[in-house]
């Protein structure tokens, strides 16, 4: 069933399909998926080719466009445009604490959510492909984990695809989760350090708010705790292109003057609350090691346990010592199941996941090395959410992958650059650069 309409200089249909929930079982449990098809006003009863957008995350809906905002502007000019919500996300049958209790217990719902990684994506994508495109291949755009989804298309099913576009998200082929986490708590130390420099005051405000949260038990609007190693977790934003300047206007009001002494603010709390809250991508942390879990080693909290093989992050000793509080991002840790109350009913249903010794490979690099599906890649330089030594090991070893390695763009490249990423990437995938 769909139903179209109208948004400045664009024509907007919402669609939505049932695939199974597990695709080697066709005939067994079913879940719908929700996309809205885009097409320029001017072009919409033109024949054009298809462009699938896959979202990063994981865990996140599809971008919510108003008009032609963003790249969308650009790719209308050639395509149709799908944005998918991803199983589990946005109006895609959505996996959090209120709906994975229908499942049954942890157990139930962390073999439920075993089949929300990328490869379960791309099944989806090719059940849903004939039924948009008449069977045509089609353009794939993969930002951050969409990418990851990209290069498990390209090893699962290549024939579905004229052309794959990624952006910030070349994916390594066979690193552990350990591996990962080596490599990117000093992408963020670099992060902090550069944020530092730009930024030195933020050294004293950052260390005064670590020592108030070592000292006080801080329970944000809704019932969130603000642990200090919560507060460290927002150099999330430090990667992103503006980032640094938000972090910076965040801490320079934190603290106001209370009759009972200095507090942190309601304004900061609040903020720092919608920057925290995992309530409306649930999954991001529910899944986020689970994408790289490809043999029979769990993942087993790799980013906590690989922390304290950098112990500069610890908050406490760089307060009592004379460091600066170093800020991390892009990692998922046992305590955010219990400080964030989306999460708390969820706890046990992670550990299970964490402990999981049976996920599949996402990657066939045999079929990677025979490629014959032209791609293109945006890599940026230190993007700190993927390493960028990681993605360029790949690109090596996907036969005729073109790379653009950059350091003009942060990870959010495709929104702050466009139109001209996007235009790039599909001339460099044309081979007319």
């Amino acid at each position: 069933m769909t139903s179209s309409y109208r948004q400045p200089g664009v024509v907007l249909t919402d669609r939505r399909f049932t695939v199974p929930l597990d695709h080697a079982r066709p005939d067994g449990e079913t879940i719908e998926l929700y996309a809205r098809e885009a097409v320029a006003s001017d072009r919409a009863g033109q024949d054009l080719p298809w462009l699938l957008y896959l979202q990063g995350g994981p865990g996140f809906g599809a971008n919510r466009f108003v008009g032609r905002q963003a790249w969308l502007d650009r790719a209308l000019k050639d395509y149709r445009v799908l944005l998918l919500d991803q199983r589990g996300t946005g109006s895609s049958t959505p996996a959090n604490r209120q709906t994975l209790p229908l499942r049954g217990g942890p157990a139930e719902q962390a073999a439920y959510l075993t089949h929300f990684r990328a490869d379960s994506i791309v099944r989806d994508c090719e059940a849903v492909r004939p039924l948009v495109t008449g069977g045509a291949p089609w353009t794939v755009l993969g930002q951050s984990f969409g990418g990851f989804c990209a290069v498990s298309y390209l090893s699962l099913a290549p024939e579905g695809l004229s052309t794959a576009v990624i952006t910030g998200g070349l994916p390594s082929l066979d690193a552990h989760a350990d591996d990962v986490y080596r490599a990117a708590y000093p992408r963020m130390e670099r992060k902090v350090a550069a944020h530092y420099a730009r930024y030195p005051q933020d050294v004293e405000r950052a260390r005064r708010i670590a020592d108030h949260l070592l000292t006080h038990d801080v329970v944000l609007p809704g019932g969130h705790r603000l642990t200090v190693e919560a507060f460290q977790s927002l150099g999330l934003m430090l990667g992103m292109s503006d980032g640094s300047h938000r972090l910076h206007f965040l801490l320079e009001d934190a603290f106001v003057r209370t009759p009972g002494g200095p507090e942190l603010s309601d304004a900061f709390q609040e903020q720092v609350r919608g920057l925290l809250s995992y309530a409306a991508h649930p999954l991001y942390a529910l899944v986020h090691e689970s994408i790289y879990g490809q043999d029979a080693r769990p993942t087993a909290w790799a980013a906590e346990r690989v922390r304290a093989e950098f112990p500069q992050f610890d908050a406490a000793k760089a307060v009592a010592g004379d460091a600066p509080v170093l800020f991390t991002g892009e990692t998922v840790h046992p305590w955010t199941f219990d400080t964030d109350p989306a999460l708390r009913p969820l706890r046990e249903t992670a550990e299970l996941l964490a402990a999981r010794t049976d996920w599949q490979p996402l990657y066939d690099p045999a079929r990677l090395a025979a490629n014959e599906v032209p791609v293109a890649a945006a890599v940026y330089h230190d993007d700190m959410y993927v390493d960028a030594g990681h993605s360029l090991r790949t690109a090596r070893a996907v036969r005729g992958l073109r790379t653009w390695v950059t350091d003009e763009y942060e990870h959010d490249g495709l929104r702050t650059g466009a139109p001209r990423v996007l235009d790039r990437l599909l001339a460099l995938a044309r081979d007319d650069a």
